[in-house]
């Protein structure tokens, strides 16, 4: 008995463990079933989320490109116009929702907003449905504060083959285009018409320390140094260029009125077509000037972008600040020229030649001031030449401790300036010997009598620069030296020892020194080679910011040339 009960509970164990195994195997496909459609469900969220954003991103493009060229200030149609047509073209227009546009001088700005759902094919099964994806962009184009300087080449070499016609036509487009689209006070220009020497006019001149031996014009004789840094120190000593001619041969003293020499290296001060415009915001005066311009002169590179860059440095805001006041500088450019530091100001140099360096003349220092030996009677309009001490007894008088001048007009040697002795001249006079009974005389006879005579006029000694500004170097050296002393001896006593030069070379250096000062404070330096020689391409490729903003043409690619400066400076930028 007990031992069936025994077997009885063994075959009841092994029922239970079996019913158990059965059981088991149930739940473990049922839990694999469930991670299985928890892998699905993910899987398919990404793919739904994938599909969602490539969606969302064609649309986010679509809607920055089209933004962005509505918001272009060169496109002229309306900008609403033209991010519909973007979003139809793109199959798209069903998802463009709100466009706000504002615009105004020199901006505009264009907002807008898009959107667009998905029917999920995965997340449905959690209960998502559908997908919506939102886009919003914007973009703006502003013209800042803009400082330019237009360095432009009016040398004589820009007479030739229509050049200086076809500058003045893109430079008058080039400042249409930037003050057409440019806030009133965001932009001031400077133009620096550059030949041999640049002319500062007399309202900028009077607030720089130049030195003081004469008044006739502007022009400053940079020392090497100075083209190591952008500055202008207006408390800085700079030598003035002397008023001199060393081209023509014509001499203005002798004329009614008198006339400063007619060629000079630095044009007078009256001349306004050579002077620089300093910070102008008119168009219509800027064009007026670009129309003024004309060619003379040789090729000085280095000083036109040195003032160039000077005008852009904010060493000359005091100077600035003295033009606003006396109403030569608009008032709205107070402060200026800016800080390099501040990010709300582009400073940009455009310099344009159609050569290369050449000489820049200036007088040697012995013979800037003080007394020179030329002797001038302006009643008789003639001059004297002082020699020194009759050592070689020129007039014959025995006598060789006299002072010895000669006398341009007629050839003679003499003991003083003409006007400041006397002379002996013969005077005839009639005497009647006979008389006619009616008391008339019948007969005369003629005395003669020597008359000493005070010469006309009185003369002065002329000074240095009194001399070079009115008598060209050439009249001096053929009508006052030549005569006696031979050609070869007066052309290099009073021609090539007194006429100095910087040469080519060296002004090719100190293009390359104030052009890489002028990049080191981040002003944007184009430049053009307009028919240019090689070696003036040389010096433009290496001036400019990089080789994109060197630009080298000919004829009437020239206007393309400064349309595309001005679309360079012009700031496109997506704002969100």
């Amino acid at each position: 008995m007990g031992h069936h009960s025994a077997r009885h509970r063994r075959t009841d164990s092994a029922r239970f463990l079996r019913q158990f195994r059965r059981e088991e195997d149930g739940s473990m496909v049922y839990l694999g079933m469930i991670i299985f459609l928890i892998m699905l469900m993910v899987g398919g969220i990404g793919v739904d989320v994938m599909l969602a954003e490539m969606r969302r991103t064609q649309l986010q493009d679509t809607l920055d490109r089209a933004v962005l060229a509505a918001s272009s200030l060169e496109q002229d149609l309306d900008p609403q116009s033209v991010v519909e047509d973007y979003f139809e073209k793109s199959a798209l227009s069903e998802h463009l929702q709100d466009i706000q546009v504002e615009e105004g001088l020199g901006y505009r700005t264009v907002t807008a907003t898009a959107d667009t759902s998905m029917a999920t094919k995965f997340m449905h099964l959690a209960g998502v449905d559908t997908l919506t994806m939102n886009a919003l962009s914007g973009a703006e184009e502003r013209i800042g504060s803009v400082e330019i300087s237009m360095v432009l080449d009016v040398s004589g070499s820009m007479n030739n083959n229509s050049r200086l016609y076809n500058l003045k036509i893109a430079a008058k487009d080039f400042v249409d285009t930037l003050t057409t689209t440019t806030e009133d006070g965001k932009l001031s220009v400077n133009i620096v018409p550059y030949a041999t020497q640049v002319s500062a006019p007399d309202s900028l001149a009077q607030y720089l320390n130049l030195s003081t031996e004469h008044s006739h014009s502007n022009c400053i004789n940079f020392a090497s140094d100075d083209f190591a840094t952008t500055t202008l120190d207006p408390a800085t000593a700079f030598t003035r260029t002397m008023h001199f001619d060393p081209w023509s041969s014509n001499d203005g003293r002798d004329d009614d009125p008198v006339n400063l020499v007619s060629n000079p290296v630095c044009r007078e001060s009256t001349d306004t077509s050579r002077q620089i415009v300093v910070m102008q915001k008119d168009a219509s005066a800027l064009k007026t000037f670009i129309d003024s311009m004309w060619g003379g002169g040789n090729t000085s590179i280095d000083i036109g972008m040195k003032w160039g860059t000077a005008l852009l440095d904010s060493s000359l805001q005091p100077v600035i600040s003295n033009m606003i006041s006396d109403g030569a500088v608009a008032s709205a450019f107070e402060g200026r020229p800016n800080a390099y530091s501040s990010s709300e100001t582009l400073k940009v140099i455009v310099l344009m030649t159609d050569g290369q360096n050449t000489s820049q003349y200036y007088i040697h220092p012995d013979f800037r001031s003080g007394e020179s030996n030329i002797w001038w009677n302006e009643q008789e309009e003639k001059y004297s030449v002082y020699i020194g001490e009759d050592s070689g007894d020129e007039d014959n008088d025995g006598d060789l401790f006299e002072p010895m001048f000669y006398w341009p007009h007629d050839g003679t040697w003499n003991d003083h300036a003409y006007g400041e002795g006397t002379y002996e001249t013969t005077e005839i006079s009639s005497e009647c010997t006979s008389f006619r009974k009616n008391g008339k005389c019948k007969k005369y006879k003629e005395i003669e009598t020597t008359v000493t005579v005070d010469e006309p006029g009185s003369a002065e000694v002329i000074t240095y620069e009194g001399l070079w500004a009115y008598t060209s170097m050439k009249y001096n050296r053929d009508n006052h030296y030549k005569p006696w002393m031979g050609y070869d001896d007066a052309n290099y006593d009073w021609y090539s020892s007194i006429r100095k030069y910087v040469g080519s070379s060296a002004k090719n250096t100190r293009t390359q020194a104030i052009c890489d000062a002028a990049k080191d404070e981040d002003i944007v330096v184009f430049t053009i080679g307009f028919e240019a020689p090689s070696g003036g391409q040389t010096v433009l490729q290496n001036c400019a910011s990089s080789a994109s903003h060197y630009f080298d043409v000919d004829g009437l690619e020239i206007n393309d040339a400064f349309a595309a400066i001005a679309a360079s400076i012009r700031q496109l930028r997506l704002t969100q």
